[in-house]
Formats: C-alpha cells, sequence, structure tokens
C-alpha cells in the first residue's frame, strides 16, 4: 500500500480540492500541501479567504503554501501579510517574477525581514534560483519551487537545472528546494536521487505509488486486463 512507502524526499500535494486534501492525508509520507491559483480555478473556489482558513484549520500539522493573486509589489505585499496571518504552518507562494517580467526579489527580501515564510515560485532559470535563496533572511525558514515539469516541457532535459539548483539551495540553511510541476511517478525518485528536499505531487500521481514494486509482467497482464474489461463494456466487434 502507497501509506507504507518510504521516502527520504518530503511529499507534498499539490491541489485545491478540499475532498482530495483529506483523502492524500490518508498516506503518512504526505506532510504538506500546495494550491496555485490555477488549481484553485480548476477545483471552483469561489472565495479564496473562507477556503485558505479551512485548510489551515483542518491540517494545522502540514506545511500549507498558499499563492498571491496580485501584479502590483504593493498590493502583493499586503497579500502576503494576510496569507502569513492564517497560521504558522502557512508559506507564502510569491511568483518570482510579475506579468510585465519583473523581479519580485526586492518584494522578497522586504517580506523575509519580517519574519514571514515565503515559497518563491515559477522560478525556471538558474538566475531566479540565485537572486531567490539572496533574498531570504538569516533565521526564516523558505521554499524554493523550481518547476522542473515546465522545464522538461520545452524539450530540455532539466537534470543539469536541478543540479545545480541543490548546491546552490544546500548553501543557504534557510532554504528548501522544492520540485514543483511534476508529471510522473518516476519524478518523485529522481528528485530523491537528485537531493531535491521537497516535491509536490497532484492527488492523480500520489494515487499511482500504488503500483510501486509491481513487476513488468503484471504491468503487462493488468494492461491486456483492462483492455479486455473495455471491449465487453462497449460492445464493439470485429467479426
Amino acid at each position: 500500500m502507497a501509506g507504507k512507502l518510504n521516502f527520504k524526499i518530503q511529499i507534498y500535494s499539490d491541489g485545491a480540492d478540499i475532498a482530495d486534501m483529506r483523502e492524500v492525508a490518508k498516506n503518512d509520507f504526505v506532510s504538506g500541501f500546495t494550491t496555485n491559483p490555477s488549481l484553485m480555478k480548476r477545483a471552483g473556489i469561489t472565495d479564496y479567504l473562507t477556503f485558505a482558513k479551512q485548510v489551515v484549520a483542518e491540517f494545522p500539522d502540514y506545511s500549507i503554501s498558499f499563492e498571491v493573486f496580485s501584479n502590483s509589489q504593493a498590493a502583493m505585499l499586503k497579500e502576503a501579510e494576510l496569507l502569513h496571518s492564517l497560521g504558522k504552518n502557512v508559506y507564502v507562494k510569491i511568483p518570482i517574477i510579475t506579468t510585465d517580467g519583473k523581479s519580485t526579489a526586492p518584494l522578497i527580501h522586504k517580506l523575509s525581514d519580517k519574519g514571514i515564510s515565503i515559497n518563491v515560485t515559477a522560478i525556471a532559470t538558474i538566475a531566479q534560483v540565485k537572486e531567490t535563496v539572496a533574498a531570504f533572511a538569516p533565521g526564516t525558514k523558505n521554499i524554493v519551487s523550481i518547476f522542473v515539469g515546465r522545464v522538461a516541457d520545452t524539450g530540455v532535459d532539466p537534470t543539469e537545472f536541478v543540479q545545480q539548483s541543490v548546491s546552490i539551495v544546500k548553501e543557504h540553511p534557510e532554504a528548501n528546494l522544492l520540485w514543483a510541476s511534476t508529471r510522473e511517478v518516476l519524478n518523485i525518485f529522481q528528485a530523491q536521487r537528485l537531493g531535491v528536499d521537497i516535491i509536490t505531487v497532484p492527488p492523480t500521481i500520489i494515487k499511482k505509488l500504488t503500483n510501486v514494486g509491481k513487476s513488468a509482467q503484471q504491468v503487462s497482464l493488468e494492461t491486456v486486463l483492462g483492455f479486455e474489461k473495455d471491449i465487453k463494456a462497449s460492445g464493439l466487434k470485429i467479426l
């Protein structure tokens, strides 16, 4: 069973459906949750703060990341302070750049000086990793989220990007490195092998962890059994 799996890497669940969160929390290897505006839209969230307060209340012992919505850095600061006030386990997600491409490093530095735990998101370059860790105040706790899956989606092998990020973040005790935009179960083991601290995984992939340990023969057999089931259900015939 997935709940009996042991990982060196921390696993967070990525989503904004409260029912999925409750189900995922049954796995003892899950220790946090991440959300973002796109996931909230997909989950049909209509009241951000009500949703956020419910999540904090139900999962007080989990790391939880909530993202700011604004592009104005003055407004982002106010949103960040409000989200931070929801609970000690809350990390405020700040994109490393705004929609016009401007770095948010000055804002990150300002928030970090206030003692706010930050999850810097949408990171896709080593330069962004470097400016992120440089903005954290000593003694604070923060997350550096590199979007490995999105980098791979461009046709680029992200391995070197991950390796360099690991080396940089290890020099900063106030930061943990998070592998974001996870695409498949294999990514969990890749991230763990490369020394990443955290990986955030959609509930659909967490469910697939029940496949870990199956033999290739078993996978093959289950595949043809699935075909047979669907053939019967469809009523389709060749002869």
